[in-house]
């Protein structure tokens, strides 16, 4: 099976663990300890944080700062339009910043958030 590794540097390791855990993500005990913590987001796919001089070991060059640039956009699938927008206001509500309101493109509806350290998401359901 192939697996996806998403991996973000952080400020705060607890913090960004915690704001994960309010969407539903758990802990994946099997991960790397100490400056980085693994969180389960589904069967397949593993949210690797770091604190950010640990990502900057891993990488070799600064993190992005994402107060004025991004680098990537994580969009993640949703079950429904409501699971989409129930997971975006539990996104807000655990200190993520909403991007507006759900924007719908024919069968496809998606609402995006930055979580607390800046990094742009978004889930998304396509009808069909």
């Amino acid at each position: 099976m192939t697996m996806t590794f998403i991996n973000l540097p952080v400020r705060d390791l607890t913090s960004a663990a915690e704001f994960y855990r309010a969407l539903g993500f758990g802990t994946d005990p099997a991960g790397p300890a100490g400056d980085s913590m693994t969180l389960t987001v589904s069967e397949g796919t593993r949210l690797v944080l770091h604190v950010r001089s640990a990502f900057e070991a891993y990488t070799g060059v600064a993190a992005t700062d994402t107060a004025v640039s991004r680098e990537v956009i994580v969009g993640l699938s949703a079950q429904s339009r409501e699971q989409v927008d129930e997971l975006v206001d539990r996104a807000v509500a655990a200190g993520g910043e909403s991007l507006g309101p759900g924007f719908a493109s024919g069968p496809m509806y998606m609402r995006g958030f930055r979580d607390p350290d800046g990094h742009q998401w978004s889930f998304l359901h396509v009808a069909g």
